[in-house]
């Protein structure tokens, strides 16, 4: 188990640890194509919301001064009823790049957010889309900007961006366990995406091109499943070549977290519950990472504790003699090296991921990762009933 976690985080996590970005040199304020042309092909931002005024209020200022020569932000308002309308209508009128439509109802053949991005996306004005959530905000004005980009080779379709939780410190180490989950997932769909086998985005921060939807049927074999309008959509669609990845700071979506167990715990278990739709391979490989992650930390601590024992009480050269001690020296060995290597990697990727989460702290939140990781396996498995349609979140 511990030969395949070094299996991906030498050969699948390095690849995001040390990517080459051809636009690694981009710097916000200089948007230039590889070719030396000016990357500006016409975007539709779409945000769907549901009772967001609040966050509508804070987010539209931000997609409206996007620096970018010709876009539009598209809000699908879907039956609020918190005053978002009202906002909207004076809304479209003091920005320039925002409209709206209104969805008055429900449709019993697909769920709410599925629909409202669905019609988003067939009366959006342009032909490249650009997603995020109503409680999201925009690291820079140069978001839509670095996004638009990485679509600079004609063969990529999907742009996947980062979308990584605010440090709420007030909150302790629920707060950053959500950011290390988040961060991980990201090394995860990041890595894979670089080794060819993209499965997964986030609708927090996800670019794709709108015909790369029409022809996919959009939503259509998952039309009824709650959830999956990013993750499952991109696992239908995603190729080896039609996919790049942005890791520019300036492009990245902070949302705000959770701030309880209970109501993250809700949110993981909806998130989670779509996995059982993936493409076979990706359940595979997905399944192995976390059972080889699991056991490691399950089994690894007893055999070094073990090894120490035998140490202590009959010493080196005698243990090492014996083929039973040199290969519980052997495993040991493998489990520190797991170890390090889990932390040099993943703290890279953490640094360029914008400091997501402390280097220092890594190490125990990858203990805590392999317990979530656990106990979400055994939820997973357990019979749960359907979703209902009613609920966005």
């Amino acid at each position: 188990m511990i030969c395949i976690q070094l299996f991906y985080i030498l050969g699948i996590f390095s690849r995001t640890a040390f990517y080459v970005d051809s636009n690694e040199n981009w710097s916000p304020g200089g948007v230039e194509s590889s070719a030396g042309e000016t990357a500006d092909p016409p975007v539709s931002i779409i945000v769907c919301a549901w009772n967001e005024l609040e966050n509508l209020r804070t987010l539209l200022p931000l997609l409206d001064d996007q620096v970018y020569p010709n876009f539009e932000v598209l809000v699908m308002d879907d039956r609020s009823t918190d005053g978002t309308r009202e906002f909207l209508e004076k809304a479209a009128e003091r920005f320039e790049h925002v409209r709206f439509i209104r969805i008055d109802r429900e449709h019993e053949h697909v769920t709410p957010k599925k629909y409202a991005l669905t019609t988003g996306i067939r009366n959006a004005s342009y032909d490249i889309i650009l997603l995020t959530d109503a409680d999201c905000q925009p690291a820079s004005e140069y978001w839509l900007a670095g996004m638009a980009l990485k679509l600079d080779d004609p063969q990529k379709q999907i742009v996947l961006g980062f979308g990584p939780y605010k440090r709420r410190n007030k909150h302790g180490w629920i707060n950053r366990l959500i950011r290390y989950e988040t961060l991980f997932t990201a090394v995860q769909y990041f890595s894979l995406a670089r080794a060819g086998m993209p499965y997964m985005g986030v609708g927090r921060n996800l670019m794709y091109r709108r015909q790369l939807f029409l022809n996919n049927k959009g939503f259509y074999s998952h039309m009824r499943v709650m959830g999956g309008d990013d993750d499952l959509f991109i696992n239908e669609v995603a190729t080896s070549r039609n996919v790049a990845i942005s890791l520019h700071p300036a492009t990245f979506t902070y949302s705000k977290p959770k701030e309880t167990v209970a109501e993250w715990w809700h949110q993981k278990q909806r998130h989670l519950s779509v996995g059982k739709y993936y493409k076979t391979r990706n359940k595979f490989w997905l399944g192995l990472l976390s059972l080889s992650h699991v056991l490691t930390w399950l089994l690894g601590p007893v055999v070094v504790a073990i090894t120490a024992t035998q140490l202590q009480a009959s010493g080196f050269p005698v243990l090492a003699s014996q083929q039973e001690g040199q290969l519980l020296l052997a495993a040991s060995g493998l489990f520190l090296v797991r170890f390090l290597a889990f932390w040099v990697i993943v703290g890279r990727i953490s640094y360029r991921l914008g400091h997501t989460v402390d280097w220092v702290a890594i190490p125990f939140l990858d203990i805590v990762l392999g317990i979530y990781y656990a106990v979400m396996g055994v939820v997973t498995l357990r019979p749960r009933h359907k979703n209902r349609l009613m609920k966005w979140k």
